[in-house]
């Protein structure tokens, strides 16, 4: 377990939990909500606030794609869901590479070496993350590098958890929006207009939303409640989607800049769709930043 800290500010990240937050704390207000997902062995039960996604995000149908040629069945990692989810690396221990105060960078390095290896992800990869502490609040940076002989699709983001209420209020822009079916997949893609337009800011209390949202503008807005601090998530334009998971029944809702929409590599005509296809040696990568401000609403009464 690493705790940094700056100001106001601590965070606890746990390297062996594939780099994971444990907690952000902001004068004295936790941030994040930790959630234990039994499900999904490889956080062995463990509560984690937010964790890194890669090299593919969200649900992959299946757990099957196809790829220059190649056809790929992954391990269904997540109990009682039949897709393969959230790529491999929050199923791994990461190694901690830099370490300052306020300032910490883990890698990981994924090697198809064995068939266990090979049905979480067929190709070789390097993860790097970085956590800082600054003035300003939380900023993230992930980059991943193809370190296999072959090119390489991906695709990467952040899944954090955050305290919100039946009072909470979510705002950003996006172009649209998708359906899901009773698994998780992706269905049918509408216009972000009505109760899907959140250009204006829009109530959670009542909506039960596992969506991905495409054409995503970059800046995201999170009010709890009344009391608890705002949050407002910037992200580089890489991250065109943003995956909205509103659990408020147990205090949280899960906001997620990603570079793709679910099962994007078995979605080639859809698009926009956010597949990065890496030459052998090359990498790319993104930054968020996660600023915390007191609450913008008064409290009632």
């Amino acid at each position: 377990m690493l705790t940094l800290k700056r100001d106001e500010q601590s965070l606890t990240i746990l390297p062996d939990v594939g780099a994971a937050l444990v907690q952000w704390q902001v004068r004295g207000h936790d941030i994040l909500r930790p959630v234990a997902n039994e499900a999904l062995r490889g956080q062995k039960g463990i509560a984690v606030g937010a964790y890194p996604l890669l090299p593919y995000v969200n649900r992959l149908a299946k757990g099957q794609f196809a790829f220059g040629g190649e056809a790929h069945q992954l391990a269904l990692n997540m109990e009682g869901c039949p897709h393969s989810i959230h790529g491999n690396g929050w199923e791994h221990e990461w190694q901690v590479s830099h370490k300052t105060e306020s300032h910490a960078i883990l890698t990981f390095e994924h090697k198809p070496e064995d068939e266990a290896a090979k049905r979480e992800w067929p190709y070789a990869y390097r993860a790097v993350i970085s956590y800082e502490l600054r003035a300003d609040g939380l900023h993230i940076s992930l980059v991943m590098k193809n370190c296999d002989e072959r090119d390489q699709p991906v695709g990467f983001g952040f899944h954090p958890f955050f305290h919100a209420t039946e009072a909470a209020r979510l705002t950003f822009n996006a172009a649209s929006v998708w359906l899901t079916d009773k698994t998780g997949l992706p269905e049918t893609q509408k216009a972000c207009e009505g109760e899907w337009d959140f250009s204006k800011g829009q109530a959670l209390a009542g909506r039960v939303l596992d969506n991905g949202f495409a054409g995503f503008t970059g800046s995201a807005l999170l009010e709890p409640s009344p009391t608890i601090p705002s949050v407002t998530i910037k992200a580089d334009g890489i991250f065109s989607h943003l995956v909205v998971f509103s659990q408020l029944a147990d205090d949280y809702v899960a906001i997620e800049p990603v570079t793709s929409m679910t099962d994007a590599l078995n979605r080639p005509d859809s698009a926009g769709r956010g597949v990065h296809v890496l030459a052998p040696g090359q990498s790319c990568g993104g930054m968020l930043h996660l600023h915390v401000e007191a609450p913008r609403r008064p409290a009632e009464g």
